[in-house]
């Protein structure tokens, strides 16, 4: 990643040092949006969603963090004594995560995992981060390598959000869309943009909790219980090795 494309990593350093940042967010099909970033990536725990307060009690062991981002996830679960290996894309967000003490941060793929990283008793995915499993064709081949990187008993831990709950009809269209391409209708294709960086096309995965519970399937793993927001759309699912 270059870094006029590292847009992520400029929006959380630019909020680390102060400056105005503002994350927006890019569709395929011309949406535009502006994500709850970058403050969302820095709050601290009592402001966190509800479901991925609860999970925490469900993490234990060695941890993997997928897309560690500025660190809040990984700081949080080292103040509760777990040994935490961060990975993401973006260097500059590395930077940041380093600078607010996350101890052991690799500039890595997801896609790229393997046993270098050692072996981990939970996988922590929180901020929608599901997602970074992209497809269902890549998750499926993900997460069958997750079970040989992991110990036994070990789990998942996976925020995503229901791509169904919506009304809004530019959504909807977009899974018709998608159906029509034979992906998955919350398979999203999206860039971010944060002043002039901007980063490459990416896809991002959001899924059903029976949408999960498949794929988990397929990758050697099983869905076993979910941890629900009210408004019943954006949840954590705990994947345990099948």
């Amino acid at each position: 990643m270059t870094g006029r494309e590292d847009a992520y990593g400029r929006l959380v350093l630019d909020h680390l040092e102060g400056r105005p940042a503002v994350e927006i967010v890019e569709r395929d099909d011309g949406d535009i949006g502006i994500s709850g970033g970058p403050g969302a990536y820095f709050a601290p725990v009592r402001r966190w969603p509800a479901p991925e307060r609860r999970a925490l009690r469900l993490v234990r062991g060695r941890v993997l963090d997928v897309g560690v981002g500025a660190g809040r996830v990984a700081l949080e679960l080292q103040r509760r004594g777990h040994e935490v290996v961060g990975i993401d894309v973006s260097p500059l967000a590395l930077e940041v995560a380093r600078r607010r003490g996350v101890q052991d941060v690799r500039l890595l793929p997801f896609h790229r995992i393997d046993e270098s990283l050692g072996r981990f008793d939970t996988v922590v995915m929180f901020g929608n981060n599901f997602g970074l499993f992209g497809g269902p064709k890549r998750a499926r081949t993900l997460l069958r390598r997750l079970v040989r990187l992991t110990n036994d008993g070990a789990r998942i831990v996976a925020m995503s959000i229901d791509p169904y709950t919506t009304e809004d009809a530019s959504h909807l269209a977009y899974h018709a869309r998608n159906r029509s391409r034979g992906r998955m209708p919350g398979q999203l294709r999206l860039r971010v943009r944060h002043r002039r960086y901007c980063s490459p096309w990416f896809d991002y995965l959001i899924v059903s909790r029976d949408e999960m519970a498949a794929i988990a399937e397929s990758g050697g793993w099983r869905l076993t219980r979910t941890l629900d927001a009210e408004d019943g759309g954006l949840y954590v699912g705990v994947l345990e090795k099948a």
